[in-house]
């Protein structure tokens, strides 16, 4: 599939990696639909991308919602008249151990809440599944070719202080293989569906951090460096056009390792 003239939809568009993808993909020739919450944001990443001369429109909605979901689909249909990529990369994290103890008794003080757990269930779960499901079923119903491109984490093989977030981005990366095979078995074949996993990734939630704390953690990362967006964005380009890319997830995560220099 080419990327020019295509056109695609991207969740959390107006900021970090899917900002880098609508930017990335605007730049090379496809029409884009950024979906965000934030107005702001959303109007900003739109006029950035107008001035390189791409074609876009924004959209703001939240991915929780089936409503909401239908509301962006039918505005990309509307626009552009067909949808071809789709990359959910609407994702939050709330970040908590499940169980903290008092250090002077040794008994519980504090449980990780639903308010912690629920939103990263919603978003990052909940979300992905109801733009693929949605996007999906508009590439079957106009006979488009497509791309469904779930966003995972290379945090999916667990990591202290994120089940929430571990728990949703395994989930994630198991969606690609699971839906291939339902569109088989369907006689979908049209679409296709890949994955991308993430390492540590030079967003503003990283690139802000201690910088004692964010050396510590590239002392695990064989090219030394956090992962560029536009890396990032450079991957999904490439499943765009290479047919064969189809029913797995791909890491990119410059070599991490763990503290033993086995790559993870």
């Amino acid at each position: 599939m080419e990327i020019k003239g295509s056109v695609a939809l991207v969740t959390g568009g107006a900021s970090g990696i899917g900002e880098a993808v609508a930017k990335f993909l605007a730049r090379r020739g496809a029409k884009v639909a950024v979906v965000d919450t934030m107005q702001e944001h959303i109007d900003r990443v739109v006029k950035e991308i107008k001035e390189t001369g791409g074609e876009v429109i924004g959209i703001q909605a939240d991915v929780t919602g089936e409503a909401e979901t239908a509301k962006f689909i039918k505005a990309t249909l509307d626009a552009f008249g067909k949808l071809n990529i789709a990359v959910s990369a609407a994702g939050i994290i709330r970040d908590a151990t499940m169980l903290t103890l008092d250090k002077e008794t040794g008994k519980v003080s504090r449980k990780m809440g639903l308010d912690k757990w629920q939103p990263v269930i919603d978003v990052n779960l909940t979300g992905t599944f109801l733009t693929l499901r949605d996007a999906a079923e508009a590439m079957v119903n106009g006979g488009w070719e497509g791309l469904l491109v779930p966003i995972s984490s290379v945090n999916k093989a667990g990591h202290i202080g994120q089940l929430n977030y571990s728990s949703t981005k395994v989930a994630v990366a198991l969606m690609s293989k699971i839906i291939i095979g339902e569109f088989l078995m369907r006689g979908i074949r049209n679409i296709r569906c890949v994955g991308i996993a993430p390492g540590y990734t030079a967003t503003p939630m990283l690139t802000g951090m201690n910088q004692d704390a964010l050396k510590a953690i590239l002392e695990d990362v064989h090219i030394g460096r956090l992962i560029e967006p536009d890396e990032i964005a450079a991957i999904i380009g490439h499943c765009v056009e290479n047919g064969a890319l189809n029913g797995t997830t791909i890491e990119i995560t410059g070599g991490l390792c763990n503290s033993k220099g086995i790559a993870e």
